[in-house]
């Protein structure tokens, strides 16, 4: 993705994750993201049992194919599946509500 593309992401993603969690669950639950390449992963992180690290479980994928935003699921072994009934679109903010509202289930367990 090119850099222009790359700072609004970033942009929208900081805002999002920063106001995702609520107040009250902030030292229990965060929610971060990485972008690699025309790939942008949204990550739960959760604080592990009985311990004092970190684990980070990926949420949804978007990915940037032919300036249209595609979402994919994660299954339990690391492969990443597109979602056929969530049509491609060129606003990432449009994709991003639909996992922020769950999509059935889908991605908020």
């Amino acid at each position: 993705m090119d850099d222009f593309t790359k700072k609004r992401i970033k942009k929208i993603m900081d805002k999002y994750t920063e106001n995702a969690v609520p107040e009250h669950v902030k030292n229990q639950i965060k929610i971060s993201y990485k972008i690699r390449g025309k790939h942008v992963t949204l990550i739960e992180e959760r604080q592990g049992y009985k311990s004092d690290q970190w684990v980070q479980m990926p949420v949804a994928q978007f990915r940037l194919d032919k300036k249209e935003w595609k979402i994919y699921w994660q299954d339990s072994k690391g492969k990443w599946h597109f979602i056929d009934d969530i049509e491609p679109k060129e606003d990432f903010e449009t994709q991003l509500k639909i996992v922020d509202e769950g999509h059935n289930g889908l991605f908020w367990g």
